[in-house]
């Protein structure tokens, strides 16, 4: 169901969360784990985002509001309710579409879903929207101004243009 990818980028937020002692694994965590996944830092990318930024910001927000295990309590980082949202949300959204295996980039949307979370605070700060996001997916990165086709047939447009007569 989750791409070798996504399995990959989920453990790599779980260890880090674990080595820094976080009590708990947010929605923050998870996109600070996705700016190193190729497909969801294709999608940002692609949608002007700067992922340097990016990880720079959250790094700072989590180091400063993450709540810290003390030494010697035997807890063990947990996801938070909103995580778990997220990553069920973007199963569903998979599986309703007819897909068999759930990307980074389909976990990118699904926090958008998240709206009070820190994490779309700072990729609506870089001015990326859930519809930008979806629509890169579905139909690959905008086209750059002078991209356009050569002619009308190729834009798929069936106007008739008017003709001076």
């Amino acid at each position: 169901m989750l791409s070798k990818e996504l399995e990959e980028t989920l453990n790599k937020a779980f260890e880090d969360a674990r080595e820094k002692k976080h009590e708990f694994m947010t929605v923050e965590h998870l996109l600070l784990a996705l700016l190193d996944n190729a497909s969801a830092a294709r999608v940002l990318t692609a949608c002007g985002g700067e992922i340097r930024a990016l990880k720079r910001q959250l790094a700072n927000f989590i180091s400063d509001s993450a709540p810290i295990i003390e030494s010697g309590e035997s807890k063990d980082t947990q996801p938070t309710i909103g995580f778990q949202r997220v990553l069920q949300r973007a199963v569903f959204h998979v599986q309703s579409s007819g897909k068999k295996e759930v990307s980074g980039a389909n976990v990118l949307v699904a926090i958008f879903s998240e709206r009070e979370s820190h994490a779309v605070f700072l990729l609506n700060q870089q001015n990326i929207a859930r519809l930008d996001v979806v629509n890169c997916i579905s139909h690959g990165p905008p086209k750059e101004i002078g991209d356009e086709p050569a002619n009308e047939e190729a834009s798929g447009s069936n106007e008739e243009l008017p003709t001076d007569k």
